[in-house]
C-alpha cells in the first residue's frame, strides 16, 4: 500500500470526492502557506471532514488545478480536484498548518455489477427530474467510479458522503447510494405531492364557504 509522509492536511466541513472539483478562497495565512508550498513543489495537499472538532480518518488528496484570482492582501481563490483517498496514520503541527503521515486507499479488484448499475442511474435520473434538473442518460455512460459521481448531488449530508468515501468497493458504494435513493426518493415526491395541492388550491376545495 503506498503512503505519503507529511501530506499538507486542510481541514474542512465537507468531503471531497476522487475526481470532483472544488473551488476554494484561502484566507487564513496557515493556508496560504499550504497552498504557496503545493504550487512551489507541485504537490497535492489533503482534505478531511471535520465536524465538531473531530477529524475523519479518511480524506483525499486535493491538486491545484487553478489560481483563478489573486487578491492585494494575499488571498486568493484556487480550484482543486480531489485524486487519490487517504487513512490519516499520525498527524503533525511541525508548520504552520497541519500535516500528516498518511496510506493511500485503493479499491479492492472486485468487478462492477451491472444490475446495480443500471439500478442506481435510473434512481439517480429521478431524483434529478424531482429536482427539476436536466435528465440525460448519455452523461452516464464511461463514467470512473460512478458512485463518487453521483454522490456529487445525490442529496447526501456530510455524514453520509463522508461514509461512502470510506467504502473500498464500487459495489459497496452504489449499494449506500441505492439504499439512500429508496429512503429520499419517496420523500421529495410526497413534498412534491403537497405542493402541487397547494398551488392547485386542492386543500381548500371541502373547506365550507363562509356563510353570509
Amino acid at each position: 500500500m503506498n503512503s505519503i509522509d507529511a501530506l499538507p492536511l486542510f481541514p474542512l466541513s465537507l468531503v471531497l470526492y476522487p475526481g470532483e472539483q472544488l473551488s476554494l478562497h484561502i484566507f487564513e495565512e496557515r493556508y496560504k502557506d499550504l497552498t504557496a508550498y503545493c504550487l512551489e513543489h507541485d504537490v497535492p495537499f489533503g482534505i478531511v471532514r471535520v465536524e465538531d472538532e473531530e477529524w475523519a480518518d479518511v480524506g483525499t488528496t486535493a491538486r491545484i488545478e487553478q489560481v483563478a484570482k489573486r487578491y492585494e492582501d494575499g488571498r486568493a481563490d484556487i480550484i482543486v480536484q480531489g485524486e487519490e483517498r487517504f487513512r490519516i496514520q499520525d498527524v503533525h503541527e511541525r508548520f504552520s498548518y497541519y500535516t500528516a503521515d498518511v496510506t493511500l486507499l485503493e479499491d479492492e479488484n472486485t468487478s462492477v455489477d451491472l444490475e446495480l448499475k443500471e439500478r442506481v442511474i435510473t434512481q439517480h435520473m429521478k431524483l434529478l427530474e424531482l429536482a427539476g434538473r436536466t435528465v440525460r442518460p448519455d452523461l452516464y455512460e464511461d463514467i470512473d467510479r460512478l458512485s463518487f459521481v453521483l454522490a456529487q448531488n445525490g442529496a447526501l449530508d456530510g455524514s453520509q458522503k463522508q461514509e461512502l468515501l470510506e467504502h473500498t468497493t464500487e459495489n459497496e458504494r452504489i449499494r449506500y447510494l441505492i439504499h439512500h435513493f429508496e429512503s429520499v426518493i419517496p420523500r421529495i415526491e410526497q413534498q412534491e405531492g403537497v405542493q402541487r395541492r397547494i398551488r392547485s388550491n386542492g386543500h381548500f376545495k371541502d373547506f365550507p364557504p363562509e356563510e353570509v
